[in-house]
């Protein structure tokens, strides 16, 4: 586990049920767990966070690595995410998320 994938873990704010939606309309639900910093004075907080496959969905989105896509709440709030980083291990299929705009939470 990277030192960044380690400090997301405790500093997670958001934890939810949720979906990737790919442009060419594939979904791949999925947890998610976000978390923003402190935004500069007028910008919008940036945010990032982890994305773990649904056991039932496979390995995720394929070449998923640099694209963007949409993030899902079950709330109907949605946010644009590009995927940094795919790691498959015991645990799943986890993807490294950075947020585009506003946060979703």
């Amino acid at each position: 586990m990277s030192a960044f994938h380690a400090s997301l873990a405790a500093m997670a704010t958001f934890r939810s049920v949720s979906a990737l939606l790919s442009a060419d309309g594939v979904r791949t639900p999925g947890t998610v767990a976000l978390f923003t910093e402190p935004g500069r004075k007028g910008k919008v907080a940036p945010w990032a966070g982890d994305f773990r496959v649904a056991n039932d969905a496979g390995q995720g989105p394929e070449d998923a690595v640099g694209k963007t896509f949409t993030l899902e709440m079950p709330d109907g709030r949605s946010g644009k995410v590009v995927v940094q980083s795919l790691k498959s291990g015991k645990g799943g299929v986890m993807l490294a998320l950075m947020g585009e705009g506003a946060s979703p939470f």
